[in-house]
């Protein structure tokens, strides 16, 4: 009775998608007329609009032909599920198109809001963005690390923001990132790891550095120290600096029993 084309049409489908559920098995070919044409019955008709149908509803066509000869307990139970895995995937696309709406709204998609604030912060006392960049891939690998410890953690480094050395050390290191022509021997680095240094002589005599507690995860501390040398290679001479001050490390700050120099 119809064509290929005429099936196609009557079932919302295209040839194409004719062609691609008879190579997979879903709706067998049918006999050729003696013209060589195919000519396919009503009963082929109702067999594509239940494929059509299936698959429009997010039945993958691995599961169409079994359903189509399950009985009606069976496919009930198959409906069931998809509509289970439906669901699921409806969940994630949501949590998608949250994280998309951040982004467009300028935050991270890997940063939690505690986080994405106190790098605003940093921008409002005049931090370079530079500094800020290298600050959000270092919390990008803390919170990674870390997420139930992010919002005491960010408490903390919000109250810190009040100490005037530590904006003056985020200002001179702003101003060294800055000036890409700045070498080893820059006095501002000297500048800066003496406040460094004495802002964790603070940390220190205030316990908020506990010798027994700074290697209690080495890989994440690894990775912040590697990646404050790979965002600028004056860290190193930074990391001499602190040596000479008695004390080692970047983010894992440790004191030495004697100051080196």
């Amino acid at each position: 009775m119809l064509t290929i084309g005429q099936l196609a049409a009557y079932a919302g489908v295209t040839v194409r998608a004719v062609r691609h559920y008879h190579q997979i098995g879903l709706l067998p070919e049918a006999d050729r007329d003696s013209s060589g044409y195919r000519r396919y019955g009503a009963k082929a008709a109702v067999s594509l609009i239940k494929i059509r149908t299936l698959a429009n509803a997010g039945v993958p066509l691995s599961q169409i032909g079994q359903m189509l000869q399950a009985d009606a307990s069976t496919f009930a139970d198959a409906v069931q599920r998809i509509d289970s895995r439906l669901r699921d995937e409806i969940e994630q696309l949501e949590t998608s198109r949250k994280q998309i709406a951040q982004l467009a709204a300028g935050d991270s998609l890997t940063l939690p809001p505690e986080v994405t604030s106190y790098l605003d912060l940093l921008r409002e006392i005049g931090v370079s963005e530079r500094i800020v960049e290298a600050e959000t891939d270092g919390w990008i690998l803390v919170v990674a690390a870390w997420p139930e410890d992010i919002p005491a953690v960010m408490a903390a480094k919000v109250a810190q923001l009040d100490d005037p050395q530590l904006v003056r050390l985020y200002r001179i290191l702003s101003e060294i990132i800055d000036n890409d022509d700045a070498g080893d021997d820059d006095p501002r680095l000297a500048e800066a790891a003496d406040i460094m240094a004495g802002l964790a002589e603070q940390a220190y005599t205030s316990g908020e550095i506990n010798p027994d507690e700074v290697a209690h995860d080495d890989l994440p501390l690894d990775l912040l120290d590697a990646l404050a040398v790979e965002s600028d290679p004056r860290t190193e001479r930074m990391r001499d600096l602190m040596r000479e001050r008695g004390w080692s490390g970047w983010n894992r700050i440790e004191r030495l029993a004697e100051p080196r120099g």
